[in-house]
């Protein structure tokens, strides 16, 4: 019986490996040549681009800051004279500490890039296999094999460069929320590790964009940079993917540091995760909420450390009656 099965799904696959073999189509995302970049490698290009993502998304924002528009002041969380009264360090502090922390980055991200994608075509073949096998699983022979040679192609291709891609994607998300929501939970519940390590980044009460990566090295090491890492490596992300993953990454960590709560800002628009969330963090009142970071909030709302801004001031307010 099972080498019958085996005969089948070797029968309705065969066709379909030769005509994936014969030629490749792919989607409108990808560029099939060696490198995305003329003249740097994909190695190189996953190293710098969070780099160059998180200073061209700061750049909006510094902009957005300098021009003082009547029309975006009321999206501001805090005004200007508040930045600058609360903040206990200066601008130029702040850039010189990031630019510091990123060569590091690029450097480790370098020695920590995955490698190159694999064979297309001779992926795609081992796919179609393990698709027979499915619908050989879900229903019976024949059915299989009718499915095989009337879609087999367009399944493999969708799940090829789509479905799984996107689900990969997916869980680097939650494994990058999960990593860091535990890790900068743990630097504000030991004494020792918010002392010396993450209350440098706590001196930007309010914060803003560029201000993001400002703090502790090490801190910034282990959550921002090895978050990273990890969360490809544990979802097997090509070098392709590690960049996209690693700008956009640095992508919502400014924006949640910029100080706006713009209503048609895309990394507001698919997350409760936005800039007035982690404001509230970075209030004296909130440092024991909102430890979720940067995606979504389900373990804050989970564990219990999710707080609203009329909590907060609800917070406050009893404070001072206690007082």
């Amino acid at each position: 019986m099972a080498s019958n099965s085996t005969a089948v799904i070797v029968n309705s696959t065969a066709h379909l490996s030769s005509s994936l073999s014969d030629s490749t189509v792919y989607p409108c995302y990808f560029i099939p040549r060696p490198t995305v970049l003329p003249g740097i490698s994909d190695h190189l290009m996953a190293a710098a681009a969070p780099i160059v993502a998180y200073w061209f998304i700061s750049l909006i924002f510094h902009v957005i800051d300098m021009g003082n528009w009547k029309c975006l002041n009321k999206y501001k969380i805090h005004d200007t004279a508040e930045v600058q009264a609360k903040n206990t360090v200066t601008r130029g502090n702040v850039v010189g500490n990031v630019i510091f922390q990123q060569t590091a980055q690029m450097f480790l991200g370098m020695l920590c890039a995955p490698g190159e994608a694999g064979n297309h075509v001779l992926e795609m073949q081992n796919l179609a296999s393990t698709i027979s096998r499915i619908l050989h699983c879900l229903g019976n022979n024949t059915t299989a094999e009718r499915l095989m040679d009337l879609m087999g192609e367009q399944l493999v291709h969708y799940a090829y460069w789509w479905g799984i891609p996107f689900s990969q994607f997916l869980l680097a998300v939650f494994v990058m929320d999960t990593w860091q929501y535990f890790l900068h939970r743990a630097m504000h519940s030991n004494r020792f590790l918010y002392k010396y390590f993450h209350s440098m980044h706590h001196r930007l009460y309010v914060p803003y964009a560029y201000g993001a990566m400002y703090g502790n090295p090490i801190e910034t090491l282990l959550l921002d940079s090895m978050g990273a890492v990890i969360s490809g490596a544990v979802v097997g992300l090509s070098v392709r993917q590690t960049a996209l993953f690693f700008a956009f990454s640095s992508c919502k960590t400014v924006d949640d540091h910029s100080g706006y709560n713009l209503p048609w800002d895309p990394f507001q628009m698919f997350s409760r995760n936005t800039a007035d969330y982690h404001d509230l963090h970075h209030q004296v009142s909130g440092m024991k909420f909102n430890f979720s970071q940067p995606f979504f909030i389900h373990w804050d709302t989970v564990l219990g450390t999710r707080i609203t801004r009329k909590e907060l001031e609800s917070l406050k307010a009893q404070a001072k009656k206690t007082a």
